[in-house]
């Protein structure tokens, strides 16, 4: 018979030290009740906003040196990272070499980022537009190819329209790549048989 209410009273033992530990704290927090390893957390410092009798102004929170740019917004040549010449219009040529490895980038960057809309040809019939009732630009309208590079580059960077911007998703180098690739596939379609160098003209007739 002493077994038994031994249970029972670790049984409710057990449930007492639940009850006790559950309600330490009877608010809402993120912060545990008991500090078993204090960190950092206690250490001397000061917090966003805070007041500080150190500095005249007693403000804690310190204003930039003037002049300090952060890493990620500084640029270099306004030109290049922005498609706009320092006269306000758009950059004429590409600043990039137009090379096979920066037109295989352009491919790459183009079938990733622009080919769900445009197609991998440039038409405006990608997959998301033939779900949808919005439709894409041809790129290989006349009015799309009287772009120069710079407004093209510029399009990419901020969108237009129902278009969305890809500075976030693609750096500046990679949306000059586009560029140069944009320009190859227009040429693809509005080429003729003169444009082929005369010793291979007789391979495509």
């Amino acid at each position: 018979m002493k077994f038994p209410a031994a249970r029972t009273l670790a049984a409710l033992l057990l449930a007492l030290g639940g009850a006790a530990l559950s309600g330490c704290s009877n608010f809402p927090s993120r912060q545990p009740p008991i500090w078993v390893w204090w960190d950092m957390k206690k250490q001397d410092k000061y917090k966003p906003q805070a007041e500080s009798a150190f500095f005249a102004d007693g403000r804690a929170s310190r204003a930039p040196v003037a002049g300090t740019v952060a890493q990620e917004l500084y640029r270099p040549d306004p030109a290049f990272s922005t498609g706009i010449a320092p006269d306000g219009n758009y950059v004429a040529r590409n600043p990039l070499p137009i090379t096979k490895e920066t037109l295989a980038q352009g491919q790459r960057k183009f079938d990733v980022y622009c080919a769900p809309c445009h197609d991998r040809t440039g038409s405006g019939r990608g997959i998301v537009p033939a779900k949808s009732v919005w439709v894409p630009g041809n790129l290989h309208d006349e009015r799309i190819v009287n772009f120069v590079d710079g407004e093209l580059f510029h399009v990419i960077t901020n969108g237009r329209r129902s278009m969305p911007g890809y500075r976030y998703q693609i750096s500046e180098n990679d949306r000059w790549a586009i560029v140069a690739y944009v320009r190859a596939l227009q040429r693809s379609w509005r080429g003729s048989l003169q444009d082929v160098p005369p010793e291979l003209q007789n391979r495509i007739r």
